[in-house]
């Protein structure tokens, strides 16, 4: 067990069935970040998935799981770092990802995954657990106290079909804080045309840059005159959470008019 990697192992085997019971596996290929000691795996297996890839960083675990699963052809088993591995390289369709996330990365593995939705990396299904706190962040509604960036971000490609909280007894080595599993479906069209979703964090970085201030002067930095006249609905005396998710679409897209 690596401290630097943040790992707490999933050990209840109620909340590995619970997780698997949200999605239908059959003839599907399912990709599961951070495998562990393979608890959630043996669970995903029982579902008869059509392939399952593991990604896990730990040599120390990838040496565990190739001898577990040495005899199953249908389990591919990679060494790396999910934050740097290309996943347009996973060319499957009917993809399912499921995650027990390291806290201390999650929002990035989230934030990746969403900046490689194409056509060339197509999901159906996304499973992941992240801290409590952070959870709500990812799923906080306009106008809630958890809305901001990363609830923007988010919802722009998926939407929340299922959540469940997850004690801390589940784990070895026990957290001190309290897990969020989250069921996400992929937004199958969006009336929004974002290019990147670098250039909606770009966006949303300046206009929270300031979180309790108007952003009358920090939407200037993103868009000129000409092009705010376009956003109508888009009032400048409003704070950064005052604002609709819909307009920090609007604007993304204006700013990459240029």
């Amino acid at each position: 067990m690596k401290k630097s990697l943040g790992q707490n192992f999933l050990i209840d085997r109620n909340i590995t069935k619970k997780i698997c019971n949200l999605i239908n596996f059959k003839n599907k290929n399912v990709l599961e970040i951070g495998p562990g000691n393979g608890a959630l795996t043996e669970e995903i297996l029982k579902k008869k998935p059509k392939s399952l890839t593991l990604i896990e960083k730990d040599d120390q675990l990838i040496s565990f799981l190739k001898k577990k699963y040495s005899s199953d052809k249908s389990i591919k088993i990679i060494c790396s770092d999910i934050l740097k591995f290309d996943l347009t390289k996973i060319k499957k369709d009917k993809l399912i990802i499921l995650g027990n996330l390291p806290y201390n990365i999650s929002s990035q593995i989230l934030v990746k995954i969403l900046k490689n939705l194409s056509s060339k990396f197509i999901i159906d299904d996304l499973v992941l657990m992240f801290q409590k706190e952070l959870g709500e962040k990812i799923i906080g509604q306009f106008k809630s106290k958890s809305y901001g960036r990363l609830s923007i971000i988010t919802n722009l490609k998926l939407y929340v079909l299922k959540k469940f909280l997850v004690s801390s007894n589940c784990f070895f080595p026990k957290p001190k804080v309290t897990s969020m599993v989250i069921h996400f479906k992929i937004k199958k069209t969006n009336k929004f045309n974002i290019k990147q979703i670098d250039n909606l964090e770009k966006v949303t970085n300046i206009l929270f840059s300031n979180k309790r201030k108007m952003i009358n002067k920090n939407i200037k930095k993103i868009l000129n005159k000409e092009k705010l006249t376009q956003i109508p609905k888009l009032k400048l005396n409003l704070r950064p959470e005052e604002i609709h998710p819909e307009i920090y679409y609007k604007i993304t897209e204006l700013f990459e008019e240029k």
